[in-house]
């Protein structure tokens, strides 16, 4: 019985995917990107930074799970198509004039290098916000490019 339970604790304990990656993402949001490999079709991403410049707002932070339903193989790239669901926190107007909640999905397309530890990814999202400090609710598109080096 205790042999049953200890391989019990550390099948569960044992890492599932250590694929770490850490970079840049550039567009709307704007920030330092990090993305956690759950296995090895699943991940959270998470992007802390600054919304837009455009509208003066600034903080900027969400949280994605995403899943890779397709993956193409070439001899030098791998493709990963990625389709996610998350929650973004962003600010509102003048810098610290209130709190919005959305929530995001997203749709990505990336270039794994195989020879570097290196991903080029594009992304575009669709967020929802549904807490919104000032007005009604609204929808939005989100996109950009990122960069992430793998650990």
């Amino acid at each position: 019985m205790r042999k049953l339970a200890l391989l019990t604790v550390l099948a569960i304990a044992a890492p599932a995917h250590a694929d770490v990656g850490l970079g840049v993402f550039l567009g709307e949001p704007t920030g330092l990107d990090l993305k956690i490999g759950l296995s090895p079709r699943s991940g959270i991403d998470m992007v802390f930074g600054w919304d837009t410049y455009r509208d003066n707002r600034d903080h900027y932070g969400h949280l994605t799970y995403l899943l890779t339903p397709l993956v193409g193989h070439g001899t030098s790239v791998i493709v990963p198509v990625r389709l996610g669901i998350g929650v973004a926190v962003f600010d509102d107007g003048d810098f610290n004039n209130g709190t919005n909640v959305a929530a995001r999905v997203p749709v990505e397309i990336g270039l794994r290098f195989r020879s570097v530890p290196l991903e080029i990814y594009g992304e575009f999202a669709l967020k929802l916000t549904f807490i919104r400090s000032h007005g009604d609710p609204y929808a939005d598109l989100d996109g950009g490019i990122g960069l992430r080096f793998y650990f």
